[in-house]
């Protein structure tokens, strides 16, 4: 499958973007690549690779081993409050009662 112009043209209209024409060829140059790349990793036979969640089998580890700046460390997840929703009206500078008012950014 080719990224075309008109394909270009759609996703620049939805995202707002004013391209020139020659954004527009870049971004159709750009695209099809990519997409040629992902055709070139499509043809790698992976029937033998296992599904994983991390890509390092240190990543998640409760402790750091030998100094090693890849491995993370995670926090445990602590269930804490959230500010009320009435308080968090009042901070805003205008409100409907229910939800933030603010400025109108797209014009479509």
């Amino acid at each position: 499958m080719k990224v075309t112009e008109k394909d270009v043209a759609y996703v620049a209209d939805l995202a707002n973007l004013d391209l020139t024409g020659q954004e527009r060829q870049r971004m159709l140059k750009d695209l099809n690549s990519i997409l040629d790349y992902i055709d070139r990793l499509n043809e790698l036979d992976t029937s033998d690779v296992p599904p994983m969640a991390q890509i390092s089998a240190k990543f998640g580890q409760s402790e750091v081993n030998s100094g090693d700046a890849a491995a993370t460390v995670w926090r445990e997840d602590i269930l804490v409050p959230c500010l009320p929703h009435g308080d968090a009206m009042k901070n805003a500078p205008e409100t409907d009662g229910d939800f933030f008012k603010v400025p109108r950014v797209i014009e479509k």
